[in-house]
């Protein structure tokens, strides 16, 4: 063991005066919440994007091929993604805009086609159904086309399974009359949650052929969903898919269609890491303040050292690593405090949510040890920083000055 190291942790363990103890007591327990803080709202903040993220990728798909393809060419399409070997599977599909209406009311609508069997392949959409079905047979050709909305919708047009709606396309047709807006009848056959707002109150999901003629597509599509095995390569994944396609086609992953929420979040992890950062740098000032106090208390003890050959720089070292030592002991301490927290939240139902409007009913947490190892090195780079002045000052202390006056 060093010089330095030795006389720091003296001076740590062996101060006299209830005064000491508790400046260092404070120094040590700033350090320690403000790392436990730090931690625990990182582990929730991840845990609600994660959350948000599994919603929007399941009822999506990682990647979305755009542009029109015929009935005749988007199999082939399908085909040669599929080739990929990043590529779990595809599968036909179509967005449009429309609006529906029911009893008077109306309201614009995402209007998606799909074929629930190859949908399976891409997403999780069929286990969000909370009544009905995805089948879409319909029993004669007198019956109206099937149409599955999301919970929320089907709450402002105040609808139910077996309820009429009428889809009015922005197309319009031409009559004897004129120009007349195309519209259709289509029969509610199930209702769906898929626990994200704006998919659930904007999205209505129709038969790939009656979406296709509705839309004028000509039993076409808009483009193929993609799902990979990998969705953190979705941007190599992309380029290659882009190449097999060929150019006329726009490859979008989950990120970029979803980008202002993406960076919402990543937005508010920052700013949050940054507020709750300056706890520790409070605490650390609480440091600077206590090896200011030590330095007074021992300034005979300098002078001894520095008279019996000590040189400034071992000064120096013995106060930044009284420094360090009451840092790591604040961040060992608060690591345990974090994890207990997080534990105890993510086991016991301490804070409950509304399940009807998060669709979850506990708060989700998901530790990231990057963001451990962040808030670590963050704290003792502050700390640091803090011992920084009272060590320089207590190296400049003249011994004789010191011996005489201490």
């Amino acid at each position: 063991m060093s010089f330095q190291r030795f006389v720091a942790m003296r001076y740590m363990l062996k101060r006299k005066g209830l005064f000491a103890l508790i400046t260092t007591l404070i120094g040590v327990a700033g350090v320690s919440v403000g790392v436990a803080a730090l931690i625990t709202t990182l582990a929730v903040m991840n845990g609600f994007q994660n959350d948000i993220k599994e919603k929007i990728i399941g009822a999506q798909s990682h990647i979305l091929v755009f542009g029109y393809m015929s009935a005749e060419s988007y199999p082939q399409k399908i085909a040669q993604v599929e080739a990929l070997p990043e590529v779990v599977g595809a599968a036909p599909n179509i967005y449009g805009q429309a609006i529906i209406s029911h009893d008077g009311q109306s309201i614009g609508v995402i209007i998606r086609g799909l074929d629930p069997v190859q949908e399976a392949k891409i997403n999780n959409l069929n286990t969000s159904l909370v009544e009905g079905d995805f089948t879409f047979e319909n029993p004669d050709e007198d019956t109206p086309a099937s149409l599955v909305l999301g919970t929320e919708l089907a709450e402002n047009l105040g609808v139910d399974i077996g309820d009429d709606v009428v889809l009015i396309s922005p197309q319009s047709i031409s009559t004897g009359a004129g120009m007349f807006p195309k519209m259709k009848k289509f029969r509610i056959s199930g209702l769906l949650r898929t626990g994200y707002y704006e998919f659930d109150n904007t999205i209505v999901y129709a038969p790939l052929s009656d979406a296709s003629d509705f839309l004028g597509l000509k039993q076409g599509v808009t483009g193929i969903a993609v799902k990979l095995h990998n969705m953190n390569q979705a941007d190599q994944a992309a380029a290659k898919i882009q190449q097999q396609v060929g150019h006329g086609y726009a490859v979008r992953t989950f990120a970029q269609m979803n980008s202002t929420l993406y960076a919402a979040l990543k937005l508010e992890k920052t700013v949050m890491f940054i507020i709750l950062f300056l706890i520790i740098a409070v605490a650390s000032l609480n440091i600077a303040s206590n090896l200011i106090l030590l330095g007074t208390e021992k300034l005979r003890d300098i002078g001894i050292m520095r008279a019996l050959g000590a040189s400034p720089k071992m000064i120096r070292g013995i106060f930044m690593w009284e420094a360090m030592m009451t840092a790591t002991v604040g961040i060992v301490l608060g690591l345990g405090l974090a994890f207990l927290l997080c534990w105890i939240i993510a086991t016991f139902d301490i804070v409950e949510l509304p399940g009807d409007i998060y669709y979850l009913t506990k708060v989700p947490v998901h530790m990231e040890w990057l963001d451990v190892l962040a808030v670590v090195g963050g704290s003792y780079i502050v700390c640091f920083l803090a011992g920084l002045y009272p060590a320089v000052k207590a190296s400049r202390v003249n011994p004789t000055d010191a011996i005489r006056y201490g």
